[in-house]
């Protein structure tokens, strides 16, 4: 069976809607490296990455849900730190400085993202991109301390950034008068 083409319109409105993405990502991503430059963190981390792309892409999706992308990335660095804690890992060097995962690493890490997506579970707070936030932290590339802070703080800008441009994006158009917006 083949596809029939697309129509010029469905293909305008897909052009639209990636440039918005495209605008409204770059945007938000620049402000984090901005801001992270500032601070002198490294605020511009992988999880942020599917973060940005479910909370801009699918913002009426259960996952980019404001308690859902805050309390998936907040379980994630809970259950990172504790199995960092567990295998003994708090001061390890990040697979980044040693070139390759340790057992104690890949047991950590494979706890950290089972833990998240099980307490993920049971909080009823699906967000697929905190799975990313647990491989950071017990990989060591965003240990405690100022990465662990940076990208925490990145994350959360980018929430609530992202949550104003979908709050800005469902208010009705103030700008139509009586007449075109009806009232």
């Amino acid at each position: 069976m083949t596809r029939p083409p697309a129509t010029v319109p469905a293909v305008s409105r897909r052009w639209a809607a990636g440039r918005r993405l495209f605008l409204t990502s770059a945007a938000l991503l620049a402000a984090m490296g901005a801001i992270g430059q500032g601070a002198g963190w490294i605020m511009l981390t992988t999880t942020l990455g599917p973060t940005a792309y479910v909370l801009l892409a699918h913002p009426e999706s259960e996952a980019a849900r404001l308690r859902n992308s805050s309390l998936g990335h907040a379980a994630a660095t809970a259950c990172g730190l504790a199995c960092l804690a567990v295998f003994g890992l708090w001061q390890h060097p990040s697979v980044v400085e040693q070139k390759h995962d340790t057992w104690p690493q890949i047991g950590a890490q494979a706890l950290a993202v089972g833990l998240t997506l099980l307490l993920l579970e049971l909080l009823e707070a699906q967000h697929p991109p905190a799975a990313a936030t647990a491989l950071l932290i017990t990989s060591g590339i965003a240990r405690p301390g100022p990465p662990l802070y940076g990208m925490l703080t990145g994350l959360a800008l980018l929430i609530a950034g992202a949550a104003l441009i979908a709050w800005v994006g469902r208010r009705p158009d103030t700008a139509a008068g009586p007449e075109e917006g009806g009232g």
